[in-house]
């Protein structure tokens, strides 16, 4: 008969840090995840949900299986999984799982159907959408919806944000959850504008899930919430996430070296860099190896703050500066189609990206993103200064991957004059750029770049 520590379930860790280990979760470990999960207001008892993802996922398992059985959930698996949208919309669940990348696809089909709509559609939705996303934008601020924010809202609820909801499968939806990876803070938002109350979900393989979660009407973009209850979490020197609770599991299968290693007076070393904020909730910044340090010892993740500097529309690739420094910075390059519609909108003429890229306007426009992002960090990891490039980081030139991961030490020797120029107080910097003209000729030009305070 199974009991408390009988093995209840065998499953892999994430692998981030390389070749991924056997979890070995018994039936204590699950339930306490459930038990935790459910204090915290994660979910209900008999809650509909649908079962789509892979349950080798300690995510899928946790939430289908583990507070499926345990609270009586109605468990709806897709035909196939050509099918799952459409049986998201049939099912309609009240509990919903998915990573930022269905979020994402599910805005795009929203914005892909709209473009087809007609003209007046188009307006309706716009007026709404812009009200609702204004009120959230607001709310998540720490502020109140305008007068007229708070009149429109019922009436969009019912021509926009209702319809919406209803042709996605949400109508129903009291918990939704994204997780694995930092979601998008445009599309975290139109979520909640919409009306469905997303919410950011910590936890790993070895925690049977649930570490920390969103409280609903206390969500900050940056954190991921409090520890849930029954969930002790502390910062160690070295900046690493430490986690107990009855939740944690007790040794990787067969690797009882790399278990010593985890598992440490009943703490588990998380891997993960990250810090509590004064009223606790828990910032994630990203894997421990990935730290590093400014000149005053600050620690820092760099993709970390590139990433919060990507969510802006505006901006499509960052590289930060900071390494053995007083200060951070970055190196910024814009979205030329954003960018580019934007300026349009505002009569902004251009010739070249390298033109758009130094434009008072635009460059304003960057230091509202940067300025966005500053208000997450600590002071002492604030973006002081940056440039807009006159290119874009080119895979053909070594500045990044063909999968746009950046080689951080190639655009730092590379852009070696924009990064002294920064460090010197300067107000601009001459870069000499390579052109190649259609008939195959290169030419060099000269480009003055505005080193922008922020």
């Amino acid at each position: 008969t199974a009991g408390p520590s009988g093995r209840a379930v065998f499953v892999h860790s994430s692998g981030t840090t390389g070749k991924p280990k056997g979890v070995l979760l018994n039936h204590r470990n699950l339930l306490a995840g459930v038990r935790n999960a459910y204090r915290g207001g994660a979910f209900a008892f008999d809650e509909s949900v649908l079962a789509y993802l892979p349950i080798a996922w300690i995510g899928d398992f946790a939430f289908t299986m583990g507070a499926g059985i345990a609270l009586r959930f109605t468990i709806n698996i897709p035909e196939r999984q050509e099918t799952v949208l459409h049986d998201l919309r049939e099912i309609a669940p009240t509990l919903y799982l998915a990573a930022p990348r269905s979020w994402d696809n599910m805005l795009t089909t929203i914005q892909v159907r709209m473009e087809d709509s007609t003209r007046l559609k188009k307006w309706i939705y716009d007026l709404f959408m812009n009200s609702a996303l204004a009120a959230e934008r607001r709310k998540l601020e720490g502020g109140q919806p305008t007068l007229k924010e708070r009149l429109l809202r019922p009436l969009g609820e019912l021509l926009v944000c209702g319809p919406i909801k209803d042709q996605l499968g949400l109508t129903r939806l009291r918990h939704a959850f994204t997780g694995g990876e930092a979601i998008g803070e445009d599309t975290f938002v139109f979520y909640r504008a919409l009306g469905v109350k997303l919410r950011q979900l910590y936890g790993q393989t070895e925690t049977s899930a649930f570490n920390a979660i969103q409280d609903i009407g206390e969500v900050r973009l940056h954190t991921v919430g409090n520890p849930l209850p029954g969930v002790d979490i502390r910062i160690s020197d070295s900046g690493e996430i430490l986690i107990r609770s009855e939740s944690v599991f007790s040794g990787y299968y067969k690797q009882e070296e790399a278990s010593r290693e985890a598992l440490e007076d009943g703490w588990l070393h998380t891997g993960d860099a990250g810090y509590r904020e004064a009223d606790g909730h828990l910032v994630v910044l990203g894997r421990l190896s990935e730290v590093v340090h400014t000149a005053k010892g600050e620690r820092y993740i760099p993709n970390y703050i590139e990433n919060r500097l990507k969510f802006s529309p505006y901006v499509k690739d960052a590289a930060v500066l900071g390494r053995g420094r007083d200060t951070l910075a970055a190196i910024i390059c814009i979205d030329k189609e954003t960018v580019g519609h934007w300026a349009e909108m505002r009569g902004i003429s251009y010739m070249s990206y390298a033109d758009l890229s130094q434009e008072p306007e635009v460059i304003e426009l960057i230091a509202a993103a940067v300025k966005r992002v500053n208000a997450t960090l600590p002071e002492g990891l604030k973006l002081r200064h940056f440039v807009c490039l006159h290119k874009e980081f080119d895979a053909d030139d070594g500045e990044i991957t063909r999968t746009r991961k950046l080689r951080r030490s190639v655009v730092e020797e590379r852009y070696a004059p924009i990064v002294d120029a920064i460090y010197a107080g300067q107000s601009a910097v001459t870069m000499k750029a390579r052109i190649t003209y259609e008939s195959g000729d290169i030419g060099i030009t000269e480009r003055l770049l505005t080193v922008r305070e922020s």
